[in-house]
């Protein structure tokens, strides 16, 4: 071997070297980073890569979370779905998933997410009181007795008891948590900032379009 044939292996021995430590460096732990479902659940967009956020608008975490969730969301894979679900792990939690189930029936979730998140986690306004709730509605401009109606509605109730039963489903014990494609959940429990969290989401729809 001359000394240039030796220079080249050297060379992709190092290259080669730096890429695995990188990825090592990048790697997502089952079991720290993220757990497998013990009970795999089925999706509604088998098309895709479902992702979906369960959330409580209660939830600090989720009120730290959601706007780098929202910034992840603007340039969403093209193979990837989302969903967000209020989740339900005490039965006080039901207030906040029929506020998003009506603001989802009305079309405003999206005019309206960022501001619910905002009134109680920086003005402290008390949405779980139904009538500071209604005259709250009422004061973002929405009609007061059409938000009455879709949040009293049956349709609504469904989905109330819908969400218990996936939150029950897919073993939750906190919020928020992201389950990809109804197999690998991580939350914001196993990751120290959000932007982990997203980084680990983002690992997970790489390691579901593999398998």
């Amino acid at each position: 071997m001359n000394r240039y044939q030796f220079l080249a292996v050297l060379f992709l021995v190092s290259t080669f070297g730096f890429i695995n430590i990188a990825s090592a460096q990048t790697d997502i732990v089952e079991g720290k980073d993220y757990i497998v479902l013990a009970k795999s659940q089925p999706t509604e967009d088998s098309a895709n890569i479902e992702v979906l956020e369960f959330f409580w608008y209660g939830c600090p975490h989720c009120y730290s979370l959601h706007p780098h969730l929202k910034t992840w969301l603007m340039n969403i894979p093209g193979d990837v779905s989302f969903r967000y679900v209020p989740a339900i792990l005490r039965a006080n939690w039901a207030t906040a998933a029929k506020i998003y189930y009506a603001i989802e029936a009305m079309a405003q979730a999206d005019t309206l997410n960022d501001k619910i998140y905002d009134a109680i986690h920086r003005d402290k306004i008390d949405l779980h009181n139904e009538s500071v709730l209604f005259d709250w509605i009422e004061k973002q401009g929405i009609d007061r007795e059409k938000f009455e109606s879709a949040y009293n509605s049956f349709t609504v109730q469904n989905q109330v008891a819908k969400s218990t039963q996936m939150t029950r489903q897919y073993q939750l014990n906190g919020v928020p948590a992201l389950v990809i494609n109804g197999k690998f959940l991580t939350s914001g429990s196993m990751g120290a900032t959000p932007q982990d969290t997203i980084k680990t989401l983002e690992r997970l729809i790489e390691k579901a379009r593999t398998e």
